[in-house]
């Protein structure tokens, strides 16, 4: 394990116009000035709050440490993978899209970016946008935009608490209010911006319509039902197994061990996001590491095997690169 050890973050409070001041179903206890429309996790510019490396950014432990963070089923050996934050819409995103890999490289980027969306919490009559209307294309996307009315070509979803949504990359997407996203995605931050309601922002039409796909795997993710873990009150729900990231939910009442290898023999790092209640990460020669709804724990993948140890109950996200290529997952609409 060397220097490396389970890792706090700190989370890094975004402002956006669509944000809200009320983030207490994450966030119970702190305020905010300014409306939040993201709490990023595992930026790169995100903090390291515990042990020897407080201070440092993600970025920076990455550099150091390399494979001994992220592990060898990464990509990159000097940047970590996977950002995961929480939305927190209170008005409509704009409608955006992201390149997939290939449109990426056409504009010297490493990488694309897709996505998925855990629905932490949801009011009734939540929606998101997610890919153009049967039939729709491009150009009348295009035409949709210049005359003001894009929101009436989108294919408008009902979205429920528990529910996981696949983005990948070339989707025309938005979310509406009334829900709190948990996201995870490549590590990339290009957003077209196609249509933003008459906010004074700016657009990437041209950008943005070149990278669109009319034809994607996006949807709600079709999965089995929670699994009990055998020898324990724990359940385990497979929530998504795509190409760029594997996404479970635990809920927790009795400690287990979990490593950070998978069944190819494969390492990545771990990335825990609590969403209900508390609990420690206990990992040998480290400090344990508590967290608690709407903390996030990287566990480097040189730990290789660590306890979650819930106090009284603890529900968690944890996220990871797939050691093998996986397929992108059965969506519907």
């Amino acid at each position: 394990m060397g220097n490396l050890y389970p890792l706090l973050m700190l989370p890094g409070f975004d402002p956006r116009p669509w944000g809200t001041l009320d983030l207490s179903p994450i966030y119970p206890n702190r305020q905010f000035e300014e409306k939040i429309g993201e709490a990023w996790l595992t930026g790169d510019d995100c903090k390291v709050a515990n042990g020897p490396l407080a201070g440092q950014t993600l970025t920076q432990v990455s550099g150091k440490y390399q494979r001994e963070l992220v592990g060898d089923a990464a990509r990159d050996a000097k940047r970590f993978p996977l950002l995961l934050k929480f939305l927190f819409p209170h008005e409509k995103l704009s409608v955006q899209v992201h390149p997939d890999d290939e449109q990426a490289r056409r504009v010297g980027q490493p990488w694309g970016k897709t996505e998925c969306w855990y629905v932490a919490h949801a009011k009734a009559g939540a929606q998101i946008a997610l890919g153009l209307k049967p039939g729709v294309s491009v150009a009348q996307l295009e035409q949709a935009i210049h005359e003001k009315r894009a929101e009436e070509v989108l294919n408008w979803l009902n979205v429920f608490t528990g529910d996981m949504i696949y983005v990948c990359g070339g989707t025309v997407h938005t979310l509406g209010p009334g829900s709190v996203i948990v996201e995870t995605q490549q590590q990339s931050d290009t957003t077209y911006r196609l249509y933003d309601y008459g906010r004074p922002r700016e657009l990437h039409l041209k950008e943005g319509l070149a990278a669109v796909r009319l034809n994607g795997a996006s949807g709600k993710v079709l999965r089995p039902a929670p699994a009990q873990v055998a020898g324990s009150s724990n359940r385990r729900a497979p929530l998504v197994a795509a190409p760029y990231f594997v996404v479970d939910m635990f809920e927790m009442k009795d400690a287990q061990e979990l490593n950070t290898r998978d069944e190819t023999g494969k390492s990545s790092a771990q990335i825990l996001v609590a969403v209900e209640g508390c609990g420690v990460v206990e990992a040998a020669g480290a400090e344990s590491v508590t967290f608690a709804k709407g903390d996030a724990v990287v566990v480097p993948a040189s730990v290789e095997k660590f306890t979650v140890r819930p106090q009284w109950t603890l529900e968690f996200l944890i996220a990871r690169v797939p050691g093998e290529e996986l397929r992108e997952p059965e969506t519907r609409m």
